[in-house]
């Protein structure tokens, strides 16, 4: 059994999306059925579309930053109730028996999790995500928005909230410590929110000062341009925490540089091209370089919970269906304050 909802799809890698009806399986015993509200656009939806992170399977509705409203539980659920406000992140389900799901890391699932789009579900049948008007997940894989929050500024919690949030909480952000944000954008202006909110001082590095006086609103104590290459020299041992949320080519030496003994810069971004960096800027003051995916679900659920608490949403755009492919490129371009969200109700 299955029923059909508008959405909007990926055709190819050098189409543009355009609307289609996507597939919805049926609402098993322990399945909630989503009326999406809002879906936040990310780059790593482009990425997909476009077939540049290897091949994608065609025709995909892409989103995995998703809030809505239950519509409809199965007979076995008991997590949630209809009416509730509720969100879908990155992944929709995993193996649950491996080493990582037991310990809460979904995301690092030793079978490889199920994607919110383009990954293999189940029953067989490829996953598609949040550019439509529902969506279906098994209770395991939802989590709860908290009030407080309204949903639009909450969808982009489910991918740009937890992918910086994992890492300042494992690295241990926090007072008494100095954490550098690489980038201000959709990940970059996030990961400034809530390494103020645990009480960090925090530095934005940017290739410019253009947004300067965002990134100081948004919680940041310093602003300094990258391409002004005397930030380096000032800076050189500064920090115990580096973010890095842009997906480009950098010298990655450069920032290692920028680190205290024992210091970690992690990345969060993800490059089509690969990154390399001399051995000796890790050894020269025993630096590590590390990465960090998103979060599992119960530390999503502790990220919601905190933005809730200290009132922090994600700075939005909220657009229509039909805006979706300009969003795109100027999400390419960089021309965005800084999550483009989808009014999911122009659907169709």
């Amino acid at each position: 059994m299955s029923f059909q909802v508008p959405a909007y799809a990926a055709f190819s890698a050098h189409e543009p999306l355009a609307p289609y009806t996507v597939e919805r399986r049926d609402v098993g015993a322990r399945d909630v059925r989503i009326d999406i509200k809002f879906a936040g656009i990310c780059h790593s939806d482009i990425h997909t579309a476009r077939s540049e992170w290897g091949e994608t399977p065609y025709p995909v509705v892409v989103g995995h930053e998703i809030a809505g409203i239950v519509a409809e539980v199965g007979p076995e659920v008991t997590k949630y109730a209809v009416g509730d406000r509720v969100g879908v992140g990155c992944m929709v389900d995993s193996c649950r028996e491996c080493e990582n799901c037991k310990a809460g890391d979904e995301q690092y699932c030793r079978k490889g999790n199920t994607g919110t789009y383009a990954s293999t579900d189940a029953d067989g049948r490829i996953t598609h995500g949040g550019y439509a008007r529902a969506i279906v997940v098994t209770e395991d894989f939802v989590l709860r928005i908290p009030e407080g929050l309204e949903l639009d500024v909450a969808a982009p919690l489910l991918c740009a909230g937890i992918t910086t949030y994992s890492p300042l909480r494992h690295w241990n952000a926090g007072p008494g410590k100095q954490v550098a944000v690489v980038g201000l954008g959709g990940l970059g202006h996030m990961a400034v929110k809530l390494a103020h909110a645990m009480g960090a001082e925090v530095t934005v590095l940017s290739q410019s000062l253009k947004k300067q006086e965002d990134g100081l609103r948004l919680g940041a104590d310093h602003y300094h341009s990258t391409a002004d290459a005397d930030t380096f020299t000032r800076l050189h041992s500064s920090f115990d925490l580096i973010i890095n949320t842009v997906s480009a080519k950098l010298d990655v030496g450069a920032f290692l540089g920028l680190l205290k003994v024992d210091g970690t810069m992690v990345n969060v971004g993800a490059p089509d091209e690969s990154l390399s960096v001399n051995a000796f800027a890790l050894i020269n003051g025993r630096r590590s370089w590390a990465g960090s995916n998103i979060g599992g679900i119960a530390e999503t659920q502790e990220m919601l919970d905190f933005c809730a608490e200290h009132r922090l949403g994600a700075e939005i755009e909220v657009i229509g269906a039909e805006q979706i492919n300009e969003a795109y490129e100027r999400v390419l371009a960089s021309d965005v304050r800084y999550r483009f969200v989808i009014d999911t109700s122009t659907l169709g």
